[in-house]
């Protein structure tokens, strides 16, 4: 399971660069973004999906550690939760 793991997420990336590629070779009509009141300057969707997709997959990488350590303390709890409970069990 753990080198069939890279291999799928390898193939999510893939497919998605290539969707984004189609895509912005199909539609290159500028568009600008605008975030209240910013507004950008105008560049093709193509790259925009490009750039959002990239921010996207580095965001992730960096925030996905301290998921882990948040969700490990939680799984330290709820096992302690599960030995006192089947303690209780015995005495009966």
């Amino acid at each position: 399971m753990k080198t069939l793991a890279p291999f799928l997420i390898s193939l999510v990336v893939a497919i998605w660069v290539v969707a984004i590629a189609i895509i912005s070779v199909q539609n290159a009509t500028p568009v600008s973004l605008k975030f209240l009141t910013f507004q950008s300057i105008q560049i093709p969707a193509g790259l925009v999906l490009a750039f959002s997709a990239g921010f996207g997959l580095i965001s992730m990488a960096v925030l996905q550690p301290f998921w882990g350590l948040a969700g490990s303390r939680q799984g330290n709890s709820r096992l302690e939760d599960d030995a006192e409970f089947f303690v209780d069990d015995e005495d009966f």
